[in-house]
């Protein structure tokens, strides 16, 4: 197995919201994943991704056959099987090893545009990609902007996708907004 994986261009990076719509009423939260020692994570097609080995503190080690990487748990969404994850086994794999020579490689689609389109698993509808960062882009939701690593990104073939639906994205984006003051 290769060593792990740190590259912030790659998979390292938690989902955060930027400039949002604050006035919008909270969304309902949603099942957060599960994210434990020895919990499966497939890709968003079904396909087995790997194991996680181990959670130490906001960051999952995942192991697949050939490689173990540290990805933040907000990387993960739960799915029916166990957890899912917007990369295959392949591009984990992929990613782990460009990353080991070099820190600047960064998985996911071959080509992530400003006005694509981003749908979920299922192929719903999620939101436009809004801008596009080395690391990160932000997708734009009808209630959010959120900022994504690369990675929490798919080539769907038609496009990209992601491992959480509008309304899972929603729900983690307003979660991560900071709390203001009761009144």
């Amino acid at each position: 197995m290769r060593g792990f994986f740190y590259s912030t261009a790659a998979i390292v990076g938690a989902l955060t919201a930027t400039a949002t719509v604050a006035q919008q009423p909270a969304a309902p939260a949603a099942a957060a994943p599960n994210v434990t020692q020895g919990a499966s994570v497939f890709d968003v097609q079904g396909g087995t991704v790997g194991t996680i080995e181990s959670v130490e503190g906001t960051n999952a080690v995942l192991a697949t056959t050939k490689s173990k990487v540290k990805i933040p748990v907000s990387a993960f969404a739960q799915g029916d099987k166990g957890l899912l994850l917007g990369m295959t086994a392949e591009q984990v794999d992929a990613a782990a090893g460009a990353a080991a020579p070099q820190a600047s490689a960064a998985p996911g689609p071959a080509k992530l545009e400003k006005g694509m389109a981003v749908n979920d698993a299922k192929g719903q509808p999620v939101g436009t990609i809004e801008e596009v960062e080395s690391d990160f882009a932000v997708v734009a939701t009808q209630k959010n902007k959120v900022r994504l690593p690369l990675t929490a990104f798919a080539d769907a073939g038609n496009g990209p996708i992601i491992g959480m639906s509008a309304a899972e994205l929603d729900a983690a984006a307003e979660a991560a907004k900071p709390k203001t003051g009761a009144n």
